[in-house]
């Protein structure tokens, strides 16, 4: 009885000994970062974009607004809404679009002074989605296109999947609409390309349309 007693005792030994390394695993097992909890959200970049030389906040941006003094007014994610306003936490709703983000925090800590002695702010822009150029007509990919850092005609016309072969290389039209009024830019792909009338490859703005016919 008392061998018996014995075997059962060792088999129970040896399974434990084999169960065991599983029980630490199933404790360090833990579910992914959900957005918010130290992971950036999915399709959102972790690092703010690089902004052009002339960038300032458009409708559709989305900033991070941080008072180093009065964390309760402090907003992630603050959209800039089609009017052009942002709102925040006490301060409701101040103009963002127009400005540049250094310009904003100059208004951000003018508003906070109601209700702090140093309402130093600063604002970070992470991510731009007010800088948009079009690409039309006989070219692989048409449609709107992001304008996150400089871009000039050669570059958009390769982001857009370059020329198809029914395109007019030769006669391509930019149109950019200042002050009310629309201005026609010529584009001279054939030129460009072997070095003459370089300056025909002109740096974009937000909104202009390129023509490919």
């Amino acid at each position: 009885m008392v061998n018996q007693l014995s075997s059962r005792l060792a088999v129970l030994t040896v399974l434990g000994l084999f169960a065991a390394p599983n029980l630490p695993l199933t404790a360090q097992s833990a579910a992914p970062p959900t957005p918010g909890q130290g992971a950036p959200p999915q399709g959102q970049a972790a690092t703010p974009p690089p902004l052009p030389t002339d960038y300032v906040i458009g409708v559709g941006d989305v900033l991070n607004v941080f008072f180093w003094t009065a964390k309760e007014m402090s907003l992630g994610d603050a959209l800039v809404r089609p009017d052009g306003k942002i709102s925040l936490p006490l301060l409701n709703d101040i103009q963002a679009a127009g400005l540049t983000p250094m310009q904003l925090a100059e208004e951000l800590k003018k508003a906070a002074s109601k209700f702090v002695r140093d309402g130093d702010a600063t604002v970070i822009v992470s991510a731009i989605n007010s800088r948009t150029v079009y690409v039309v007509g006989e070219v692989g990919r048409p449609g709107p296109f992001q304008l996150g850092s400089e871009m000039t005609v050669l570059h958009a016309i390769g982001e857009a999947g370059g020329f198809l072969e029914t395109a007019n290389k030769g006669d391509v039209t930019i149109l950019r609409t200042e002050n009310g009024q629309q201005r026609r830019f010529r584009f001279n792909y054939n030129d460009v390309v072997k070095g003459r009338n370089i300056q025909q490859d002109i740096r974009l703005l937000p909104g202009d349309t390129i023509l490919v016919r």
